[in-house]
């Protein structure tokens, strides 16, 4: 099989110019999340497979990258499951592994733990615009606090960021299992068919409500409680305060705790943003995975057409590692996506300094190399971005090249004397 110079599927490489803009994305993002009291941690790539395929990831379980066993371990011969030759698998998140890290670190850490992580995470899923199989996640996580102050500093600190980064107008959708569950439990549906007739519900932003209602008949749900569901969402969208009003209608179905605690989090949120964008609960918002045990957000973007990023509370996650339930709650920003949204913008990264190019003939060597190399060293002292290049041959396309790529001013060096 012959090389090649393409990435493989669904990977992609960097050049330069995006390079510089994520560069600058990621130090707005740990810059205004270290201002929010959040602290930056890492974890390894690989996660054990018996942790990736704890039934709580949702449909990403179906998309892990498996690592085979390796050496002697390695029996393909004797081998009768999968499970026999994959010991590992790369992280399809950065929830998981943080999950596993607190378990093990939680007695040095402070509580509430507040975690900032930025890392490469990997799913085998249909490339698409703004969705690649190796991407960028930004999460940050509040573990330990049981109380909706968690939820309102992640979408304060959210916000801030995409603000900072030039975005307007954009919405924080947001909605809770809770009220999720009770609209279900209202309608008719048992509880064990939650989970398939919330997978239905999530794709109402490309099948419609009459898409929806379809998808649950064909199903086989019985029409009195599908049509009862549908009807919910229908007087939400018409009550002038949707929470008060689903509140009202479920009465019993639903702990009156969930509508203050969702009132609380959008009055307190509306109260103290900064940033241009509006709060708007959603009832039909799902989120896949299935760890979400609460609250629920998503941030979605006009230019992009979708989901921007999102997370959610899940308070039952940690003690599967310990036994001992650790109420959480995270949301992870949509890096790719705002990259790509940026790049199409024709964003200009904001300049530190004078950018400053110096090209040496290719004669100059010695004394005098170490003369223009010492120059260059002082400049860079005083804050300037200096570029020590060879001239080449076609000089004036290298200096338009090299324009592009913000530098401001050339300083050509020949053989004496210096210029």
């Amino acid at each position: 099989m012959g090389l090649s110079k393409k990435p493989a599927t669904g990977m992609k490489d960097i050049m330069p110019q995006e390079m510089k803009i994520r560069s600058y994305v990621q130090s707005v993002i740990r810059d205004t999340y270290a201002s929010f009291g959040f602290t930056q941690i890492d974890t390894p790539s690989v996660e054990n497979i018996s942790n990736l395929t704890n039934k709580q990831g949702g449909e990403n379980e179906k998309l892990i990258f498996k690592i085979l066993k390796r050496g002697e371990k390695l029996d393909l011969a004797n081998a009768s499951e999968e499970m026999d030759v994959v010991d590992m698998g790369l992280r399809y998140d950065l929830t998981v592994p943080l999950v596993r890290f607190y378990s093990k670190n939680a007695n040095d850490l402070p509580t509430p733990f507040k975690a900032l992580q930025m890392g490469n995470v990997w799913r085998a899923d249909r490339p698409q615009r703004g969705r690649f199989r190796q991407f960028m996640q930004c999460d940050i996580d509040i573990i330990g606090d049981p109380s909706n102050l968690a939820e309102i500093e992640l979408i304060l600190a959210t916000t801030t960021t995409l603000d900072k980064l030039g975005f307007k107008g954009f919405q924080i959708r947001i909605n809770d299992r809770r009220i999720l569950k009770a609209m279900a439990a209202y309608s008719g549906f048992s509880e064990d068919d939650y989970d398939q007739v919330f997978i239905i519900l999530d794709k109402m932003d490309k099948i419609g409500l009459n898409g929806v209602k379809a998808d649950l008949l064909e199903n086989g749900y019985d029409e009195a409680s599908v049509n009862k569901y549908i009807d919910l969402f229908s007087e939400i969208e018409n009550a002038s305060s949707p929470v008060d009003f689903i509140a009202e209608k479920l009465g019993d179905y639903m702990d009156d705790e969930v509508k203050d605690w969702m009132n609380d989090i959008i009055d307190s949120v509306e109260a103290s943003k900064v940033a241009d964008f509006e709060m708007v609960f959603d009832p039909t918002l799902v989120r896949g995975m299935s760890y979400y045990t609460g609250t629920i957000f998503e941030v979605a973007i006009p230019e992009f057409g979708g989901s921007c990023g999102g997370g959610g509370r899940y308070d039952e996650m940690i003690g599967k590692f310990t036994n001992n339930d650790v109420c959480a709650c995270g949301f992870s920003i949509g890096f790719e996506r705002i990259v790509m949204l940026l790049l199409e913008q024709g964003f200009e990264v904001p300049e530190e300094g004078e950018k400053i190019a110096y090209l040496i003939e290719k004669g100059i060597t010695g004394d005098q190399l170490s003369e223009i190399i010492a120059e260059a060293q002082k400049e860079r002292e005083s804050g300037k971005q200096i570029l020590v290049s060879r001239m080449n041959k076609n000089k004036k396309f290298q200096k338009e090249q090299l324009a592009n790529q913000g530098y401001e001013e050339f300083k050509d060096f020949y053989k004496d004397p210096i210029k």
